[in-house]
């Protein structure tokens, strides 16, 4: 068959998502193609979704502004949709039309293809930075995957306790301020960056500084553009192993390929492809 997949968001021209997919049907030795449908905010959503649907595609990622707006749209939700409250995975299965939250496990995915050692040990100390919608997935999957020590560092405590309460267990998780994160950024195993800081073209922004960091702690940022942020500079500075955002990109859309198709895609050298092109950008 010849897959009818498609983005849609605004604005979207400059998406990696069309380079990934079309290697990913390329690996798999699929026929297919992967388009942009940008919905401008003054357009007529419904009009847009109602006619997507008649082309008769087969699935399409939702990414900003309309990972809630497509909510009302869709047949079905996945559980983990269901828990993030926003979708951007969606597929045509059965005659129905199903959605997915493809970040948590993206991410998963991505930090267990570079240290899969961590994964053995499920005690390990883990501290999120941000309360937006990436942290939300990022912890639900750490919190299913059975990581038991998951700290939640924000601006303001609200909104990050809400994430709190997706744990399976209320047990083991603080949500501290920032300034009490980077005090006791020594107690922790992994570091993860959520928010927008850092990303261009405030490059040189950082969410917080690094003081005494425990020896083979790992320090990842989803911010990808740069590639090399503040923080994962001054994070391998101080002793860090560092995890690029850039992958978690790459393996959110290898489960999204998943969903449409049943075909896991063998990553190989694709992330290094990916970072060639964001460093020549």
């Amino acid at each position: 068959m010849d897959y009818s997949l498609k983005l849609i968001g605004y604005p979207i021209q400059h998406s990696l998502s069309p380079w990934i997919h079309k290697k990913f049907l390329e690996c798999t030795n699929l026929k297919g193609t992967y388009t942009l449908h940008e919905i401008s905010p003054d357009a007529s959503f419904e009009e847009n979704i109602i006619n997507l649907k008649k082309e008769k595609v087969d699935g399409f990622n939702v990414t900003v502004p309309y990972k809630q707006d497509i909510i009302s749209h869709l047949d079905m939700l996945d559980d983990t949709a269901k828990q993030m409250g926003a979708v951007n995975t969606v597929v045509y299965r059965d005659g129905k039309w199903i959605g997915y939250n493809t970040d948590g496990i993206g991410y998963l995915r991505s930090l267990e293809s570079k240290y899969p050692a961590f994964f053995q040990n499920k005690s390990k100390h883990i501290l999120l930075i941000g309360a937006g919608g990436a942290a939300r997935g990022i912890y639900y999957a750490l919190d299913r995957a059975g990581f038991d020590y998951l700290d939640i560092a924000n601006r303001t405590k609200a909104s990050a306790e809400e994430i709190a309460k997706l744990a399976e267990l209320s047990k083991n998780t603080n949500v501290v301020s920032l300034k009490e994160a980077e005090e006791g950024i020594g107690n922790y195993d992994l570091i993860i960056q959520t928010t927008s800081v850092g990303m261009n073209p405030n490059a040189d922004a950082s969410i917080l500084s690094f003081s005494q960091l425990k020896k083979d702690a790992i320090a990842s940022d989803i911010v990808y553009q740069p590639l090399q942020t503040k923080f994962l500079k001054e994070a391998e500075k101080a002793g860090a192993a560092i995890h690029y955002g850039h992958t978690m990109l790459l393996y959110q859309a290898q489960y999204a390929f998943e969903i449409w198709t049943n075909k896991r895609v063998p990553m190989d050298d694709l992330d290094i492809q990916l970072q060639a092109i964001l460093e020549g950008r």
